[in-house]
């Protein structure tokens, strides 16, 4: 699972190993070129460990020796590493990289002079007894930096067929300006005789954003097909799980673009192949792809030439699945890459399909030629941002490709050129999965190795038997301590407290850290009551991490709003815990309120007050709600800025919000706007010199503050900005980034920006609200909201600032209102709704364009013009799916 070679997992073996077949194409490259990085150069450093001089091997491509080279460092502070031939078996197994290996039994590192842009680092191993260090013996972790690619190696454990003997794995890093690259080697101390080794090292530099997130990329990466924005950020780490060339061959590095990645095929992943067939197209010699942006490095050509499908105009609804085995514990990236070259494709609307990834709708509309406008023959790519349920270890992540059931296309058919995935690394910088310890059912010593390195590992295997079983034991009796008696616990900064005996006091609390008299623990019995043992039918929306239940507690009087995380999941307990903290000492009319809490067994729950109207979001856009009037509008802004003030100043000491947007405000039965969410909340700056807060970057794109993401520095006026965002929400009526529009309208803030200066501001304004708004309100609301969107943080105003802003701007309103004698309020919605239900019309039936040209009856996916919200917190509402 952890290479990127595909046919490394063996549904039988697990084995992450590669194929020959890919290893004797692997080299066949002497100079290559890359993609200029945002350093203007670019690094490739092919290390053939324990060998010395310049190696070169059969394609003719030179590996340098790391036994006295100068162009990098090998650190080895127990002077302990030794360089040993390998006692290769296989005759297919190329002597270079894998005839030589470094090895200790202390630890070694590897420093690479590279310059400031992300990184490809593959690792090379060829499982195999190396004198006196036997293969069972190799138990080892390696870092780059500080993120964890492997922990308690052991290549035996992924031996078994007759190329498993070999194993590669593949990481993506982003190196910061003023670093080096080190590699570092860690055996187990914890095991005698435990050693770490290494074959042959490459980092190959690549371009900027390759697959890292572009703050000022339009193209929306969201998490489970949600409207939750996932961004995968400079500090995080990659793994390549998968690369395939769906219904193509296999494309040996030598092949790819410059960086020597391996693309498997695809037929190993096919569930439904019965149905499928491979297409390539008919190229001829002097016909070429068109790159746009000549972004010609995401994939070969020989990627976008070949694709799968069933058939053109197949009437019958069939479905392509590909089913992926993966660590169930991490989320991943899954990048599809799309290239229409059939010739009877001609406009948008031909070919519409939808995508499915672990059954959730991630494109409702897939059309490529909507994607490349109207264009054969150019090559795109969407990425999406994947959580797998953490039951068990390992699960499949399928990706499925179905017909639109109602669209009106021509052919009846999907169309996909090639899949990648990778591991995105957790908030402790890991990317390695579950390992299991070494195993007395390991291969031990070949008979004719000295008698003593037999007794040595039976010894060893004795120790690691009896310690393994004890550990177990010990597990046990804890979960059933815990599970019975329930006594609270706080651990490693996660928040464990359990129900304790009298726990059916309704207002006990668990926890130390949480006030008894704010904060009320549900039993897991009064929460499956409360909804129905958690009946689909109660749900009203779907957060990053669970579904949202409306529930009735109190003899059912009282309605509640029920966040549950999926069971079992490891990610968010650090969100669950903040959010109870945090809520449980806040009080304010426009901060939604905690009213308590589940912690019983798996099942993490917060319980919060019932907001009946839904986020802010529901009633600006992309839903069937009313539309509102400007003054509604108003008064919800200035309710919200209410709230993130009280975080700002009132509370005991003052919160940074960190993750403010439409969807993280909520509207209750009378039309009061309340912040939510607060799985991200710091608590701001503390003494007379500190400015700022030193964090990694976490929140949303399209609302992130370009300061704090540049730099990592939180301020309140980071809320400041983000806030300011979902201002131009409100009054333009559309999300922060839009796919599918020119490049000058994408960025919401760019294009208000651009239209103020210009002086034409009203060019911005939803035109729901065309004859609702005042032209004297408009001027002060936009003229406040920009400075709220200034670069410099210092320049921006506080919330109290935008308080004052806000009610000067509805005494505008209301003055002109009153002046001019009109019921603006109710002229404006009737008539909003009545253009809102005629333009919802005209999309169903089609139009005709101002050129007379007939265009696409289909209009775009409603997620790709949500906003972009994070999917990293436990309590995000998100958009609802039942109310």
């Amino acid at each position: 699972m952890e290479s990127f070679s595909q046919n490394s997992i063996s549904k039988k073996t697990n084995s992450p190993t590669i194929p020959i077949s890919f290893l004797l194409f692997f080299f066949f490259h002497l100079l290559f070129t890359i993609p200029v990085t945002s350093s203007g150069s670019v690094d490739h450093f092919a290390v053939d460990c324990g060998n010395s001089g310049n190696n070169q091997a059969y394609d003719q491509r030179n590996w340098i020796g790391d036994i006295g080279s100068t162009l990098f460092s090998l650190i080895d502070p127990a002077n302990n590493t030794q360089h040993i031939k390998a006692e290769a078996s296989k005759s297919n197994v190329p002597l270079i990289p894998y005839g030589t290996a470094r090895l200790s039994r202390s630890e070694f590192s590897y420093s690479f002079p590279v310059n400031d842009s992300q990184k490809f680092v593959r690792l090379f191993f060829y499982q195999s007894s190396y004198g006196d260090f036997l293969h069972s013996d190799s138990l080892f972790s390696v870092k780059a930096g500080n993120h964890t690619l492997l922990k308690d190696f052991n290549a035996s454990l992924y031996a078994g067929g007759a190329s498993d003997d070999i194993i590669l794995r593949e990481y993506c890093i982003n190196i910061d300006a003023g670093q080096r690259l080190n590699i570092t080697f860690m055996p187990n101390q914890a095991y005698p005789n435990a050693y770490a080794f290494i074959n042959g090292i490459e980092v190959v530099s690549m371009p900027t954003f390759l697959y890292y997130t572009n703050p000022d990329d339009q193209n929306a990466m969201m998490l489970d097909g949600r409207t939750q924005q996932f961004a995968v950020n400079s500090d995080s780490a990659l793994e390549t799980v998968y690369r395939i060339n769906v219904g193509g061959s296999q494309i040996p590095p030598a092949k790819d673009t410059g960086m020597f990645r391996y693309w498997d095929l695809d037929n190993a992943y096919l569930k439904s192949r019965e149905r499928s067939q491979s297409i390539s197209a008919a190229f001829g010699v002097s016909v070429n792809l068109t790159y746009r942006d000549d972004q010609n490095y995401f994939a070969p050509d020989e990627v976008y030439k070949t694709a799968r499908n069933y058939g053109m105009n197949e009437k019958s609804k069939f479905n392509v699945t590909w089913e992926f085995e993966v660590d169930s514990v991490f989320h991943y990236m899954v990048r599809l890459h799309f290239c229409e070259f059939d010739e009877h494709i001609e406009n948008a609307g031909d070919r519409v399909f939808q995508i499915f990834i672990n059954d959730a709708l991630v494109e409702s509309v897939a059309d490529v030629m909507l994607w490349t406008q109207n264009q054969r023959l150019v090559p795109v790519h969407r990425d999406y941002a994947v959580s797998m349920p953490n039951s068990g270890s390992f699960k499949n992540l399928s990706i499925k490709l179905q017909p639109h059931p109602t669209a009106r296309s021509s052919y009846r058919d999907v169309l996909l050129n090639g899949i990648e995935i990778l591991k995105i690394s957790d908030y402790n910088d890991n990317l390695a999965g579950p390992n299991p310890p070494p195993s007395p059912a390991l291969p031990t010593t070949p008979s004719s190795e000295p008698s003593k390195n037999r007794n040595k590992t039976k010894v060893i295997s004795i120790i690691v038997g009896a310690t393994s079983g004890f550990i177990v034991l010990s597990l046990i009796v804890l979960l059933i301590y815990r599970r019975f008696i329930r006594v609270p616990v706080k651990e490693g900064g996660s928040w464990w407290g359990q129900k304790s005996a009298d726990s059916s006091k309704k207002n006990k609390s668990h926890g130390s850290s949480l006030p008894s008299d704010l904060c009320r623990y549900f039993s897991i019995d009064e929460i499956r009551a409360a909804t129905n043992n958690f009946d689909d039918i109660f749900i009203v929306g779907v957060g990053g991490f669970g579904n949202v239940y409306k529930g009735y507690i109190d003899n059912g009087t009282v309605p509640v709003a029920i966040k549950r995380l999926k069971q079992g999941s490891q990610q968010g307990l650090h969100e669950f815990q903040t959010e109870i903290e945090m809520l449980s000492q806040l009080r304010h009319n426009h901060l939604v309120s905690l009213i308590g809490y589940c912690n019983d067994g798996n099942e993490m729950i917060l319980v919060y007050e019932f907001m009946a109207r839904g986020t802010l979001r529901d009633h600006l856009y992309d839903s069937d709600n009313p539309p509102l009037s400007w003054k509604k509008r108003l008064g919800m802004c200035l309710g919200a800025a209410r709230g993130l003030h009280y975080l700002h100043t009132g509370a005991k000491h003052n919160i940074i919000h960190r993750d403010v947007k439409s969807t993280n405000i909520l509207i209750d039965e009378k039309w009061v706007a309340k912040v939510s969410d607060f799985g991200l909340s710091k608590v701001g700056p503390t003494g007379i010199s500190k400015s700022h807060i030193s964090t990694v970057v976490k929140g949303s794109l399209g609302y992130l503050d370009p300061e704090y993401y540049k730099r990592q520095r939180l301020t309140e006026k980071s809320d400041v900005y983000s806030f300011g965002v979902v201002l131009l929400e409100v009054l333009c009526g559309r999300p922060p980034l839009k796919r599918n529009v020119e490049k000058q309208k994408s960025s919401l803030v760019e294009w208000v920006r651009k239209c103020h200066r210009e002086g034409v501001i009203h060019q911005t304004v939803d035109p729901l609200l065309i004859e609702s708004i005042t032209p004297e309100c408009l001027k002060a609301f936009s003229d406040m909201v920009l400075t709220c969107l200034v670069e410099d943080g210092n320049e921006r105003p506080s919330m109290n600032d935008i308080v004052w802003g806000l009610e000067f701007a509805m005494q505008l309103q209301e003055g002109k209102e009153e002046e001019e004698g009109l019921d603006v309020e109710g002229k404006s919605e009737e008539s909003a709704l009545i253009r809102k239900v005629t333009r919802v019309e005209e999309s169903r039936e089609g139009f005709t364009s101002s050129d007379g040209s007939k265009a696409s009856r289909l209009t775009t996916s409603s997620s790709e013009n949500q906003s972009l919200s994070s999917g990293v917190i436990f309590s995000e509402l998100g958009h609802p799916t039942v109310r």
